[in-house]
């Protein structure tokens, strides 16, 4: 496996691959990999014929108060876990390589960026669709791969793609979870025992929504929502919010039905965990 640090440098690779008409799949990640991005990487594979990932966790993204300079990183253990699915590179560049000095462009898709987690936490998106079209611009893959955990950054991403006609198929991959059922995350590990724990509850109250749904007929967000935060509340979560939304609007739905999603954002401590499912 290549490990690139310089954006002249894979702008050279990525150039040498594309004149052997190789397919390139493109997995982005801010490190600290799990078995979630690892399904990422074997995805990719199945529909190209390079894979790049990327680590590079994104300044622009976080907040004032975030989680910036404590977010995991272990370089070393993530390399290993690359070598082992077979990435063929690693890009791996410092902030200033990215945001060199006098920096000035962002990116913003507009409505879908300011609800839900961008509520919350303002610029976020706004940090995230930079990054990753610049990345596009630099790694120029042919296919990228995201993961279905990050539901709203998925849409957004598909959103922008489509609206600035770039030529990058996007692939939303499952969900993967823990035997216990809860959404892998870098920031798990956060989390105290008491509050890992806990935490299974988010998975618990998004099946007993869906369930609901269809078992009982309830098509009342309001009801399932009042309910699911009670049940979270219970085992000491903090709800940022719950929301029921139309799969590629993401906004609220009047009665529930079946391909709507619902989403969620819960504090356990100081650990801000997001999680999702399909109706």
């Amino acid at each position: 496996m290549e490990i690139v640090k310089k954006i002249a440098e894979l702008k050279k690779t990525i150039k040498k691959i594309k004149s052997k008409n190789k397919i390139i799949g493109f997995v982005p990640t801010m490190g600290y990999l799990h078995e979630g991005h690892l399904s990422l990487i074997r995805i990719a594979r199945k529909h190209s014929d390079y894979i790049v990932c990327s680590i590079f966790v994104n300044p622009t993204q976080f907040g004032p108060n975030e989680d910036f300079n404590r977010y995991p990183r272990d370089l070393k253990r993530d390399e290993g876990l690359l070598k082992k699915e077979k990435a063929d590179l690693l890009f791996y560049p410092s902030v200033k390589e990215m945001y060199p000095d006098g920096y000035k462009t962002y990116v913003e898709v507009e409505e879908l960026s300011s609800i839900l987690c961008g509520k919350s936490r303002p610029g976020h998106f706004r940090g995230v669709t930079t990054v990753v079209l610049k990345l596009f611009n630099i790694v120029q893959p042919d296919i990228a791969v995201f993961g279905e955990k990050d539901y709203q950054q998925a849409t957004i991403i598909k959103q922008m793609v489509k609206d600035l006609n770039l030529d990058v198929d996007i692939i939303i991959a499952p969900i993967v979870r823990e035997p216990d059922g809860l959404a892998m995350s870098s920031r798990n590990t956060y989390l105290s025992p008491e509050e890992r724990t806990n935490a299974i509850i988010l998975y618990k109250a998004l099946n007993w929504a869906k369930d609901s749904f269809y078992k009982e007929n309830i098509k009342s967000p309001e009801y399932i929502i009042t309910q699911m935060k009670r049940m979270i509340e219970e085992k000491g979560g903090e709800v940022d919010y719950i929301a029921i939304v139309d799969k590629n609007a993401l906004t609220p739905v009047r009665y529930i039905k079946k391909g709507d999603r619902i989403l969620l954002a819960v504090f356990f401590g100081k650990t801000r965990l997001i999680d999702n499912i399909e109706v």
